[in-house]
């Protein structure tokens, strides 16, 4: 079997497909994209698939070495998730050649369904409310939600008491047993994301998501002892290598490699092995398509540490097309009590509708995250 052809396609809302071609007629899909940088990560992949054309698409691992490592300069957000998307549409392609789920080569599953959480938006503490009471009458048992808009350095009381009565409506909404993370997104610095780990503390949350960016981890130990809710991230760290020192750190309870962002299903599969070496929770980020859930299923089966899936059905980025829109086997999805079912099928398991695909693709997408600013005209992270 060899590789014949890359294509990909950029579609709506704010995703780009891969379809990688043999052969022998089996095709594998993958689902490589930086939001906010599709072009980039879709020249990347082009630039990639050199190499790949004429070679063998079982040998998976050599060649995810010879992509990461072949090039001199390595890892980053652009080449670790146009790898990601190759290597989706790698494993996808073994398992339809074998005819087996992806988790089965990973060694067999160890669980047949996984909790997952849903995003609540709202621009009013009321709105997150009522939109978090929502989401648990559909029968999700655990949500995210962004706990801050644009803050300061260091930013006034006000500030953190509207934080703090949004999330303390939310947690009356919903009751004491639904899950709650709450995601700083990197919105906040150190000198007040302690303060805010403390004041939330009675609030009892599943856990506080990048109370500071990645590159502020020497921050964390600072930010625990304010705390005894489990601390989060990961989504803008790219390869094992990156979560090495996060995990030797010890002040990080869950981690969140991206597997679309992360050099897909073989690198964040060993980056779920060292976390749970460390005793460490895996929880894959994953606002994206259903080829990017797809795949974290997959990890996720096969991952004792695993124990929520992040997916991105009715999200408020998905305006225009939704995770299910894409493929032909929506069952594949199986929402109950609060868990997502382990697809089964051969491959990934989502059977890619190709015509809507390409229908999609003439409209595309330029998505762009907002660009925000403080009353003082200073950028603020977003």
């Amino acid at each position: 079997m060899k590789i014949t052809k890359l294509t990909t396609y950029i579609v709506p809302p704010r995703w780009l497909f891969l379809k990688v071609e043999t052969d022998e007629g089996i095709a594998g899909w993958g689902e490589p994209v930086i939001e906010g940088r599709t072009r980039t990560v879709e020249a990347a992949v082009h630039e990639l698939s050199g190499y790949l054309i004429g070679k063998d698409p079982r040998l998976i691992e050599d060649h995810w070495n010879v992509l990461y490592r072949g090039g001199f300069y390595r890892g980053g957000p652009i080449l670790m998730s146009a790898l990601a998307g190759i290597d989706q549409a790698l494993w996808d392609i073994k398992g339809k050649a074998l005819g087996v789920p992806v988790h089965e080569l990973l060694g067999g599953k160890c669980r047949d369904r996984i909790r997952v959480y849903s995003w609540v938006g709202g621009d009013r503490p009321s709105d997150v409310a009522a939109n978090a009471r929502d989401m648990v009458d559909r029968g999700f048992t655990a949500l995210k939600m962004n706990g801050t808009q644009e803050l300061q350095i260091l930013d006034t009381n006000d500030k953190l008491e509207a934080i703090v009565e949004t999330i303390g409506q939310v947690r009356d909404a919903v009751g004491p047993h639904i899950g709650i993370g709450v995601d700083f997104h990197g919105r906040v610095h150190r000198p007040m994301a302690k303060v805010l780990a403390r004041e939330l503390e009675p609030f009892r949350l599943m856990f506080i998501e990048e109370p500071v960016l990645s590159e502020h981890a020497e921050a964390l130990k600072e930010i625990a002892n304010h705390t005894s809710t489990p601390i989060a991230l990961g989504e803008r760290l790219y390869s094992r290598w990156d979560f090495k020192s996060i995990l030797q750190g010890g002040y990080v309870d869950v981690i969140q490699p991206d597997l679309s962002h992360a050099g897909g299903i073989t690198e964040c599969r060993k980056i779920a092995a060292m976390a749970e070496a460390y005793d460490v929770a895996l929880a894959p980020h994953c606002p994206l398509g259903p080829i990017a859930l797809a795949s974290c299923l997959h990890v996720d089966a096969v991952s004792y540490n695993a124990f929520i899936q992040e997916q991105s059905l009715n999200i408020h980025y998905n305006e225009s097309n939704d995770i299910l829109d894409y493929i032909a086997n929506r069952e594949v999805f199986t929402y109950e009590d609060g868990f997502v079912s382990i697809p089964d099928g051969p491959g990934l398991g989502v059977e890619i509708d190709e015509d809507y695909v390409k229908q999609r693709a003439r409209i595309g997408h330029d998505w762009k995250n907002p660009i925000w600013r403080h009353a003082d005209g200073s950028f603020a992270e977003w």
